[in-house]
């Protein structure tokens, strides 16, 4: 569909003048349209060039050119001259405007037919079609901030972002960083924190703690009690983003921006015919006025699925109730829809905008304004948010970067000196070559251990501090052989952001090896690649004393590890190890691992991987007792062992370990590697490329008041269970003229086998430069006891086999565990309440439950042991102790595993719980400075279907005392200075 758009006046007739006599708007503006173009409601992005007057409304005309009246696709586009349609434009019109410049944005809703839309979470998608959910507002909002972001801090060393490079084209993250930080840089850690703010959001309509909560989504005329539980959420996001906890900072966000977006779909703020966000809803020191009181009837009666005109002739501000919590007093409004039991009590009906459906919502036609209004409220949340962090610590907060961090789990006792400091030139080097440029890593991390001891953790954004840091650790002591690695190592993973590496440097076992299951569920739950360098030299006794026989199979837990993580166990000695810990650099490079097939090496039988044209710098690493390997591309060229340059690139050796750098650009089609060796020697391509993927797993929830996917990490056994995939490296220039790469399905293979599990065929979602797919994962899955690795098979641009596999195996849990937070402060002093709930959908099981918690608080738990039929659910009361000293805004990880009694196989099945402990605020500390660490509520947080998947700010002052003007990420707003 062209959009051809020009801005007229607002009456036909006469033109108004403002100001000095000037049209409002210059015509002929160009238009962005927003990323999602299907059925249902748009936007637009019109640029305001020079100076904008006080005028209040402006009239867009959109020309559709060539735009067919197809009945298939809805209802027929209004009729009006030279097909046009007429939308009026509502501008902030309480404040003279200063001037925009010429990036200032007005955001535009486009009141269009069902015929063109924001593209909703297909699960919601079902029950609604054309609605606008939480995934949508969220994304979309965190979109607008961060190309305001980029143009206002033009990149180092690069050319500016320009505005009109966005303008008439769907606004995607990978075209963003690809303005903003180069050519294939890849946005594939933003697109996953955007991902973990969005399903923090959908959990909170799914989340037992949360669901049926009137305060955490503004339901039963609470609207002062959502509003504390809102401000507490959005302190959380700042305590925890200033804790340097960026996933505890983004579920914090997520429950509070679910809340914020659901304040305008079920009150009547939309319905009273206010056309800006509530200008106190963020602002703590200004109570919400005109609030609807206990004897005030709001609604009548209405016994039709839509009612439009149930709401009483009210200037006060309502809510719906829902259910039966609190009871529905006489005359109130109800939320409505099929599910809502208070909506068959006098007065019937409803008035919620969740979706555009009448069965659920009773004011659907009323879906597209209150979508628009909880888009510019969220908007604002993330610039406000922004200017609390400052530009750095909100590109923490998001992962704006297409950089991982760095991670280091050392041993230092006395044997270690070699080690030590090859961690310590790798560490050196990578900050040298990369300060200031994109790569440059965004978190650093480093956790000692030793016998008995390991910590504490290290963590800074500031490479000078970590390499000091680093430079203290000297080797000392010793001991029996078994160190702490592995508590070391989970210290390390709950510190490290997702997605990231880790390297461990040592020459000893475990002596934690009881640690080692839930090390792995950690790994998989953070989705974090474990690399163990382990110089084990027997000849060597000299600082490590051992007092016993050691085991061969004494590094077992290492390999289980490596496996769960997509990692590996690379072992070497003293005289190699620097040169092997040159993979640090090269694994924080952005690499993606190629499947080969078969997956381990079997005699007499080449390993071939595939090679398309989107890779570069192909790397072939073999690490085992190897004879003789060859490697052969898709002409037929031969390469061996010999170190040094060959036909096909560069070979170095270590000891038994071998790289090979492939000369780029590599030839595309199927290579071929035979190794001769003994036992099993390991073999691992990677390359460089922007194309990758995002997956997770949900379950769909279609039977109650909110349809939508509810969000999983793993597979549950016994439950329907989708396959969600988020292409990265897309982007709407990708192969500019020629055919877009695609993945067509899934591959699935046990662990560490290859054996094929199934095959599922990938449906694409929304438009195609969005590259979101989906798949039910076969049944047959859920029988499967080990792990499984998951594949995208399917051609490049240029016709060519693409192939990609997941970093890391996924397993199949036995049950569902749930574990949720407290409702109230987690304050030292305090003892909190936690819920858990494990249930199973397979068959019969007799559980253990243990639970753990770090820091080492107090945990009570009422329940220990649990035994489940067919979907059968157990419920549980934890109770945390919060010492008097637990320091504010520490983070609290509690941990519950369920292990089979019988020993059976499979792993145990974990839940994590993160909470942040706050100091109590006085009520008259609200407004302090958000540079403090005060703090409120916290918030776990029905509504929008929702889907699974600066410079510092000034402070002090309410919107009517200190108000600002910003263009923020497309949308002209009103910003009051808020202290959180």
């Amino acid at each position: 569909m062209l959009l051809t758009p020009s801005l007229l006046p607002s009456s036909p007739h006469s033109p108004p003048h403002c100001g000095r006599g000037r049209p409002a708007l210059a015509p002929l503006l160009p238009v962005a349209l927003g990323r999602h173009e299907q059925r249902g409601w748009g936007s637009l992005s019109c640029l305001v060039a020079g100076r904008a007057s006080p005028c209040t409304e402006a009239r867009l005309i959109i020309t559709l050119t060539s735009v067919p009246c197809d009945a298939r696709l809805g209802p027929a586009l209004p009729r009006t001259p030279n097909n046009q349609i007429h939308v009026s434009a509502m501008l902030p019109g309480k404040a003279p405007l200063p001037c925009l410049g010429p990036s200032g944005l007005l955001l535009l809703q486009l009141l269009l037919s069902p015929t063109s839309a924001f593209f909703p979470n297909i699960w919601s998608l079902l029950a609604a079609p054309g609605s606008f959910t939480h995934q949508d507002l969220t994304e979309e909002a965190a979109l607008n901030v961060t190309l305001q972001l980029f143009l206002e801090q033009p990149p180092p060393g690069r050319p500016p972002v320009r505005l009109e490079d966005f303008l008439g084209r769907t606004l995607l993250a990978d075209d963003l960083f690809a303005a903003y930080f180069g050519p294939g840089a890849p946005s594939r850690r933003f697109r996953a924190a955007l991902g973990e703010v969005s399903r923090a959001n959908a959990a909170q309509d799914f989340l037992p703690t949360s669901r049926n909560d009137p305060d955490l989504h503004f339901d039963a005329e609470r609207l002062g009690q959502g509003r504390t539980r809102l401000v507490g959420a959005l302190r959380e996001t700042l305590a925890a983003a200033r804790a340097l906890d960026y996933t505890l900072a983004r579920q914090r966000l997520g429950a509070a921006l679910h809340a914020l977006q659901d304040f305008y779909s079920h009150s009547n703020w939309v319905e009273l015919g206010e056309q800006q966000p509530h200008p106190h809803l963020l602002w703590p020191r200004r109570e919400l006025q005109s609030l609807a009181q206990e004897g005030d009837p709001t609604c009548s009666d209405c016994e039709e699925l839509s009612c439009p005109g149930n709401l009483l002739a009210v200037t006060h501000l309502t809510s719906g109730y829902f259910g039966t919590y609190p009871p529905k007093p006489p005359g109130k409004c109800s939320h409505g829809g099929h599910f809502d039991q208070s909506s068959s009590q006098p007065p019937r009906g409803g008035i919620n905008k969740d979706s555009t459906s009448p069965g659920f919502s009773p004011h659907h036609t009323l879906h597209a304004q209150a979508a628009q209004l909880a888009l510019l409220a969220s908007i604002q949340a993330f610039s406000l948010l922004r200017s609390r962090l400052g530009d750095s610590g909100f590109s923490r907060l998001l992962d704006i970067t297409p950089a991982s961090g760095l991670s280091f789990v050392l041993d230092t006792t006395g044997s270690m000196g070699e080690e030590i400091n090859a961690a310590k030139i790798q560490a050196r080097h990578i900050a040298e070559q990369r300060r200031g440029s994109p790569m440059e890593p965004a978190h650093y991390i480093l956790v000692p251990f030793h016998d008995p001891g390991f910590g504490p953790v290290f963590t800074t954004s500031d490479p000078d501090s970590f390499w000091q840091q680093l430079n203290e650790i000297h080797a000392l002591g010793g001991g029996d052989e078994p160190e702490m690695c592995l508590s070391a190592l989970e210290l390390a993973l709950l510190h490290t952001p997702p997605l990231s590496d880790i390297f461990v440097f040592t020459d000893a076992s475990p002596k934690d090896s009881f640690l080692t299951n839930r090390v792995e569920s950690l790994t998989r739950e953070r989705r974090c690649r474990v690399t163990f360098l382990v110089t084990e030299d027997p000849a060597r006794v000299q600082g490590r004393a051992r007092r016993e026989v050691l085991s061969p199979l004494r590094f077992e837990p290492y390999e289980a590890v490596a496996l769960a993580s997509g990692g590996e166990v690379i072992f070497t000695k003293d005289q190699h190890i620097q040169d092997v810990a040159a993979i640090v650099e090269e694994s924080t490079a952005a690499l993606v691992t190629l499947p080969l097939e078969p997956p381990a090496v079997v005699p007499g039988r080449p390993l071939v991987f595939s090679v398309d044209g989107l890779l570069q710098k192909v790397t072939v690493r073999i690490h085992g007792e190897v004879s003789s390997f060859r490697i052969r591309n898709p002409e037929g060229i031969f390469q061996s062992q010999e170190e040094g340059t060959g036909p096909l690139g560069h070979t170095r050796r270590f000891g038994q370990f071998w790289i090979v750098t492939v000369n780029d650009p590599p030839r595309t089609g199927a290579w071929e590697i035979q190794v001769t060796a003994e036992g099993t020697p390991r073999v691992r391509v990677q390359a460089q490329t922007s194309l990758d993927f995002l997956f997770h797993f949900g379950i769909p929830v279609e039977d109650g008041p909110h349809p939508g996917l509810y969000p999983l990490t793993q597979p549950v056994a016994g439950l329907q269970t989708q396959l969600l995939v988020e292409v990265t490296g897309l982007g709407s220039n990708s192969n500019a003229g020629g055919a877009r790469p695609h993945f067509s399905h899934a591959l699935l293979r046990g662990v560490p086998e290859g054996t094929e599990l199934g095959s599922v065929r990938l449906e694409p979602v929304g438009p195609p430069q969005r590259g979101l797919l989906a798949a039910a994962l076969p049944p047959t899955l859920a029988s499967a006891a080990g792990a499984f690795s998951l594949e995208l098979v399917g051609q490049d641009g240029g016709g060519q086999g693409l192939r990609r596999a997941a970093p890391q195996p996924c397993t199949v849990a036995p049950v569902l565990l749930e574990l949720s937070g407290p409702p109230d402060l987690l304050a030292p002093g305090s003892r909190a309440p936690l819920s858990l709930r494990v249930a199973s959908f397979s068959g019969p099981q007799d559980l253990n439950l243990r639970t753990s918690v770090y820091p080492s608080f107090a945990l009570a738990s009422n329940l220990s042991r649990a035994r489940l039929g067919v979907n059968e659910s157990a419920w549980g009361r934890l109770w945390l102790q919060i010492p008097d000293s637990a320091p504010p805004d520490s983070v609290v990880t509690v941990t519950v595993a369920a292990v089979r009694r019988d020993g059976g196989p499979g792993s145990p099945t974990h839940a994590f719980l993160r909470l942040l402990v706050q100091a109590r605020a006085p009520q008259d500390q609200l407004a302090a400075s958000a540079h403090s660490a005060d703090a409120v509520r916290p918030t776990a947080a029905p509504s929008f279907h929702p889907s699974p998947w600066g410079a510092q700010g000034s402070t002090g002052g309410g919107m009517a005392d200190n108000p600002w003007w910003g263009t923020i990420g497309g949308v002209l707003l009103l910003l009051g200075v808020v202290s959180w």
